[in-house]
């Protein structure tokens, strides 16, 4: 079974920012009192043992179906959501171990762009308030220098003066989002968490976040987790990219082999669903049959293999998929490549 180290990638490159080990996530199902006592636990297997490393200044791009656990374990990264069992380290600090007060100074460091820019948003307070808010909480700035470090973020994310008065419900989606992602910048972070920064916004908005996430990438050598259904997107701001079923890593590659020769038969079906805009393409679409595998308490063998179009036979339904590297940095967990 191939562990993070393996998965670290361009190991010639940057060094480690993040790594990750064997992480499991599972939520317990509560049933009431009484039938907790006498029947058997069940739990949402929600992350069920992921490793993978990211390097400093890679952006690091994680795609799957909804349901599939990536905005868990995007959560679980920062303990929005504690883990069940797992390591991490983050600059090689262990992040599951740390009590409350260290946690809270790991956290300047590592920052969440949320998925909807108007629930994360507080609406009683006005922008100054909601971008000065970690700087406060930090001590990134003396009070005298508020305004000038608030008005300077703004402009960073591209926000005029005029904004920082007004309230989260008198802005657009994408202005939402430009405020989120200017609190979290406040901390001066080195990895932020992007979860679904694209997918509550218009089209005609889409592209302007991903190029100033890409602009801000560049000038403060940022760290990207770079969680998105858009595949489009994945496929052109991510360097490499995991593909996710149902809690597991099915496949992991530089996002230019993932999205021109899928390996695993998932990554083959959602990489056929992207639209093409040149005309006289000729790409198949893969259409899936059968029902998703529920992740209470899944069954052993794969768990892709009730939808899979090229099983390969019992061993598919006996046994978890271990992980074949079967090219440069190209791993896959699939009985087919065993």
């Amino acid at each position: 079974m191939c562990d993070a180290t393996c998965l670290t990638g361009l190991k010639d490159m940057e060094p480690t920012l993040l790594e990750l080990k064997n992480l499991k996530t599972h939520f317990r199902i509560r049933r009431g009192m009484i039938r907790d006592l006498i029947e058997k636990k069940r739990f949402v297997h929600a992350v069920d043992d992921v490793s993978f490393t990211i390097r400093k200044g890679e952006t690091f791009g994680l795609v799957g179906e909804s349901g599939c656990g990536k905005t868990t374990l995007g959560r679980t990264l920062i303990r929005l959501v504690e883990p069940t069992t797992g390591e991490l380290t983050f600059d090689g600090q262990d992040v599951f171990g740390l009590g409350p007060e260290a946690l809270r100074t790991l956290r300047k460091d590592i920052q969440v762009i949320f998925q909807d820019p108007f629930a994360s948003l507080n609406p009683r307070k006005t922008v100054y308030q909601i971008v000065a808010q970690p700087l406060r909480t930090h001590g990134i700035v003396p009070r005298s220098q508020m305004k000038e470090k608030v008005l300077d973020l703004l402009a960073k994310v591209g926000l005029q003066r005029e904004h920082m008065d007004r309230y989260p419900h008198q802005f657009s989606g994408g202005q939402r989002q430009r405020i989120g992602i200017a609190r979290a910048l406040g901390t001066n972070p080195r990895f932020i968490i992007a979860d679904e920064p694209l997918s509550a916004l218009d089209v005609s908005i889409q592209a302007q976040i991903l190029n100033l996430l890409e602009t801000l990438r560049d000038e403060f050598r940022l760290t990207y987790l770079f969680i998105s259904h858009d595949l489009s997107a994945v496929s052109y701001f991510s360097d490499r990219v995991a593909v996710m079923y149902l809690g597991k890593f099915v496949e992991l590659a530089r996002s230019e082999v993932v999205f021109k020769s899928p390996a695993h038969p998932y990554s083959k079906a959602l990489i056929s669903a992207i639209p093409s805009i040149h005309s006289g393409t000729d790409t198949k679409r893969i259409s899936l049959a059968g029902d998703v595998s529920t992740p209470i308490d899944p069954p052993p063998g794969c768990r892709f293999q009730n939808r899979c179009f090229v099983k390969k036979g019992s061993i598919c339904e006996e046994a978890d998929p271990s992980w074949t590297e079967i090219g440069p940095d190209h791993y896959v967990a699939c009985h087919l490549f065993a």
